[in-house]
């Protein structure tokens, strides 16, 4: 059959415009799941106080398990480091401080993303190695000519909180050691270096048999609270403030108590 010029010209519109649908069908299904991916996932970097490393660790096995495709990456240290490492332009998305104190310096700074909320509270308690080989059994026998104590350094909260207690008991501590966290005390005494170190009930809970924990009234006195933040550089702050909603939830908050923290 003989095609006219009209005919040839609306077969040619016809097929052009069934290569258009084709190839425009072929985009969709390229870009389509991208266009409306709203699976959770990135990473996030959290900034934690060194007394927080079990149960930071075991929220953020939770929270990567909850959230498939993202992973959190932990940090722990004493927290005036921390908050030194941040002022400096370290890479974090959360801080969680063992005091305000080193909380508020961010936020003065201007580092913070919103107001940071308390989520925990921690106390001293006094560790010794299983046999208490200097037969230590309250706060003032810590003092003692020839006890060999380690305590944090005034910076860092636990530290801090020592001091508090000092002054409020009136008994003057002589250590032979000042450490940048909690968790260098802990091990000074685990390693049967120190007779007695001040550390939180926490960490001595979950120290099990290695230290043995020793209780002190005088502790009332120096309750640290910890508050939590998102960092206002963080690239991924809807993450952040996802994983402190779990911390501050009933689910972050059944954790922490199992450890030994209070309610903040």
């Amino acid at each position: 059959m003989k095609l006219t010029r009209t005919t040839s010209a609306l077969f040619a519109a016809v097929a052009a415009v069934a290569l258009a649908a084709g190839l425009a069908g072929c985009a969709s299904n390229t870009t389509g799941p991208a266009a409306t991916g709203n699976q959770p996932g990135g990473t996030i970097t959290i900034f934690a106080a060194a007394s927080l490393k079990a149960t930071f660790t075991q929220l953020a096995q939770d929270f990567e398990a909850k959230n498939p495709g993202t992973t959190v990456n932990l940090s722990f240290a004493g927290s005036s480091d921390l908050a030194t490492q941040i002022t400096q332009g370290a890479p974090a998305d959360v801080f969680a401080s063992a005091d305000n104190k080193n909380m508020t310096k961010l936020a003065d700074a201007k580092l913070l993303d919103g107001t940071a909320q308390n989520f925990a509270t921690n106390v001293l308690e006094i560790a010794v190695p299983p046999s208490n080989p200097a037969s230590i059994s309250s706060f003032a026998d810590l003092s003692k000519p020839g006890v060999k104590v380690v305590v944090c350094a005034s910076q860092v909260p636990c530290g801090a909180a020592t001091e508090t207690i000092e002054k409020a008991s009136g008994t003057t501590l002589a250590p032979v050691s000042e450490e940048s966290s909690v968790s260098d005390v802990l091990g000074k005494v685990v390693s049967q270096e120190a007779d007695a170190g001040l550390v939180y009930v926490t960490d001595i809970k979950g120290a099990g048999s290695k230290v043995k924990g020793i209780p002190f009234p005088e502790s009332a006195k120096a309750v640290n609270t910890y508050p939590i933040a998102t960092v206002g550089s963080s690239k991924n702050k809807e993450l952040a403030r996802a994983f402190i909603a779990m911390v501050a939830g009933s689910e972050g908050q059944k954790v922490l108590s199992d450890a030994g923290f209070g309610p903040s």
